[in-house]
């Protein structure tokens, strides 16, 4: 076998002959008493302390104003755009190279996704990609900017922390306010990510986060959704909550509203989780290392390292082959012996639903599909 030195460095790293998985969930803390606690108190549904608190810690840990808790990351993403007002037929520039929520949250809007390329140091979307779309075929008008060849406005830009490696943000930043368009951060891969020593998800407008059980910190499923403006944040508590009007026993709804509500068993393992993240980074970050200094050494394989001004939580550990016959190998090697590994996302305009997005030549993005493999990335016991 062609990659048998790399199967068996992995398979010593995370002292296990049989099957490495690629990234599991690990439960070390208080986990059980506080599921415990919740069928104890009889509160698992929508109500509960550890949904209030869950929002708190996020608060707390990520710098947010305000955090409100949903039911999955695609739907906050989903609440983000309909806080940010996208209308139907509403243009969003975002990547291609992401998971299918960023894209499907804004078709969810019934809006259309437009595809700019990543950055090289990145993977994540390339603000001088999306300002050279813009001024190519963007119009700055009184009411916001528009299309030039099609009419249709654009409301907001998408960049996604693509596996945890934060995008160069305060770019985007200037970069919106410029062209009056909404930021929309996809922080659902970068819990325990900062930019210039800031949290990813705290510079745009909204921020996501994802909780899936694959993700750095897991609730079995959920998402949050993160602000540093209090009043939007109260406004998206509302929405996700059906509109309701606080009541003791009437119901009453002054909008139409969405049942975007995490359980408060979901909330009760965030809660246990975060109280761990400290040290779940930690050994994350020394696996990195690792894989580092081991692919150092390879004439073939470039790991890919964090950027520039990033603190990376290494939720995936990436490394680049040197073309798609590589990629595929490796992948099957790997697979056949023990070691899961994965490729990078398709790309979301080779899809048969986006297949007619507008797009940028996607240079970078292209190059990366060809050759992205993602690494078992999971804590080390």
């Amino acid at each position: 076998m062609k990659y048998i030195e790399e199967i068996n460095f992995i398979k010593k790293l995370y002292r296990n002959d049989e099957h490495v998985m690629l990234h599991a969930p690990i439960f070390m803390g208080n986990e059980k008493k506080y599921l415990d606690d919740c069928i104890d108190t009889t509160f698992v549904s929508s109500v509960g302390q550890y949904v209030d608190r869950f929002e708190k810690d996020i608060s707390s840990y990520t710098g947010a104003t305000r955090a409100v808790v949903c039911v999955n990351g695609t739907m906050a993403l989903f609440m983000a755009l309909k806080l940010c007002e996208v209308k139907p037929d509403d243009e969003i520039i975002t990547q291609p190279l992401t998971f299918i929520a960023t894209a499907n949250a804004i078709a969810y809007c019934n809006a259309q996704p437009v595809f700019c390329d990543v950055d090289e140091e990145t993977m994540g979307l390339s603000s001088r990609a999306v300002r050279k779309w813009l001024e190519e075929n963007a119009e700055l008008r009184a009411d916001g900017c528009f299309d030039k060849k099609n009419g249709r406005r654009i409301s907001a830009v998408v960049p996604m922390h693509t596996f945890g490696n934060p995008v160069k943000i305060d770019d985007f930043v200037k970069l919106c306010e410029e062209w009056k368009l909404a930021l929309v951060e996809d922080a659902a891969e970068s819990i325990g990510s900062f930019y210039k020593g800031r949290h990813t998800g705290t510079f745009g407008k909204v921020g996501c986060m994802s909780f899936n059980g694959n993700k750095t910190i897991t609730c079995g499923g959920g998402g949050m959704v993160l602000f540093m403006d209090s009043e939007l944040g109260e406004k998206a508590k509302h929405l996700t909550t059906q509109a309701k009007i606080p009541h003791r026993w009437e119901f009453r709804h002054d909008a139409i509203g969405y049942n975007l509500r995490m359980p408060n068993v979901n909330a009760a393992l965030g809660c246990a989780q975060l109280e761990c993240i400290d040290k779940i980074l930690a050994n994350k970050r020394e696996t990195a290392m690792a894989y580092r200094e081991y692919f150092s050494n390879s004439k073939e394989i470039k790991y890919f390292d964090e950027p520039k001004d990033c603190k990376s939580n290494f939720w995936f550990n990436s490394i680049l082959l040197p073309n798609k016959k590589a990629q595929q190998e490796f992948l099957e090697e790997t697979n056949d012996n023990g070691v899961q590994t994965r490729p990078i996302w398709e790309l979301m305009n080779r899809l048969p639903m986006y297949k007619n997005c507008q797009c940028d030549d996607l240079k970078n993005a292209i190059m990366f599909a060809d050759r992205v493999v993602n690494i078992p990335s999971g804590y080390r016991k």
